[in-house]
């Protein structure tokens, strides 16, 4: 699956998906600092499957259910490497399951 990470999120999140993924983040993309309604439309051209925020928000201020995209949300206290890391091998397991909403919550 071609992975986008948010550029909320820490870089080095990206070491925790293994091979079976292509992770990018929206740094490596050059897409720093773009409005969400253009980063959606940004990323459903460059054919990214999944994007994965800590934006709690994002799918109340975009309208998600008819893109071409699962967005998966961190719902962690805090933002931080270690907390979200955590997070990571359910996000594993709800990719393996592929049975994908357009919006999937993970805390």
């Amino acid at each position: 699956m071609k992975i986008l990470l948010d550029e909320s999120l820490p870089i080095k999140l990206l070491n925790y998906f293994g091979n079976e993924h292509i992770v990018s983040s929206v740094r490596d993309e050059g897409w720093l600092g773009k409005k969400n309604g253009e980063l959606l439309k940004l990323m459903i051209e460059a054919n990214f499957e999944i994007f994965i925020t800590a934006d709690q928000n994002l799918q109340y201020q975009q309208n998600l259910k008819n893109l071409k995209l699962t967005t998966i949300v961190l719902c962690s206290k805090e933002n931080s490497f270690e907390s979200l890391k955590k997070l990571i091998p359910k996000v594993l397991e709800a990719l393996k399951k592929a049975n994908f909403n357009n919006v999937i919550e993970i805390s």
